[in-house]
């Protein structure tokens, strides 16, 4: 069998759907930290109006598929929502640069990917930095208020840092799961990677070249972001020896 490579048009679009699943990714994980880390603090909380919400909301997205919510915030939370305002988040907008330069912003449907994968991401980090707060003993928390810090100060100066350092190797691998997950965003029009090999094998008939390709990337990506985690791992762990 003759292996004929990809020409540059080709290759051009799996770069670029390449840099939108990074983008995608990153700010999924962002939005997915933030929420996390709220839900596990309101999770850890022994008042019960701010930890059974938190236990709702964390079962609810952690045992429904994550196509199943992009198809829900796609086509049901758009339904309900005003048919002026849908066609406008659907129309093409441009951001003006200085210098009259015009940059195309993304559209709705990678808007509401962002989302999706984000608040599905905050639900399984929420329970990994929750595990990291429950790995701080107690008596940190405790010497902590005895030196005159207030119960705020005491989880951000003392039992947060720790609690990363302990949820930082799964947190890695909730990241890694959200560039992984990321693919399935191309079944409401995201152009990511997944999309982007489909539309070249569509146009070149070569499955095995376009999907090659875009496997490298995937596991480039990856094994970026574990070489990173370890390296962050030695040093924290380097920092935390007295």
């Amino acid at each position: 069998m003759e292996f004929d490579a990809l020409g540059p048009k080709y290759l051009g679009w799996l770069i670029n759907g390449f840099w939108i699943t990074l983008l995608l990714s990153l700010l999924a994980s962002l939005l997915g930290s933030v929420l996390g880390l709220v839900l596990a603090v309101a999770r850890s909380s022994s008042w019960a109006l701010l930890w059974r919400p938190a236990w709702a909301y964390i079962a609810l997205f952690r045992n429904t598929p994550l196509l199943v919510q992009l198809f829900f915030w796609y086509f049901g939370f758009t339904s309900l929502l005003p048919e002026e305002l849908v066609l406008w988040l659907n129309a093409v907008h441009h951001l003006v640069l200085p210098g009259g330069r015009e940059w195309m912003l993304p559209g709705y449907e990678y808007l509401i990917g962002v989302i999706a994968l984000g608040l599905f991401a905050s639900a399984f980090i929420a329970e990994e930095i929750r595990a990291g707060l429950r790995g701080v003993p107690h008596a940190q928390r405790q010497a902590a208020l005895a030196l005159g810090m207030t119960p705020t100060q005491a989880m951000r100066h003392v039992v947060l840092p720790q609690a990363v350092r302990i949820a930082l190797p799964p947190l890695l691998g909730q990241y890694m799961n959200v560039i992984k997950s990321s693919s399935l965003t191309m079944a409401i029009g995201v152009m990511e990677l997944s999309y982007a090999s489909r539309q070249v094998e569509t146009a070149t008939f070569k499955t095995f070249q376009a999907y090659a390709v875009s496997t490298v990337l995937y596991i480039l990506t990856i094994a970026l972001l574990e070489t990173l985690g370890q390296f962050l791992h030695r040093r924290m762990h380097v920092a935390s020896q007295p």
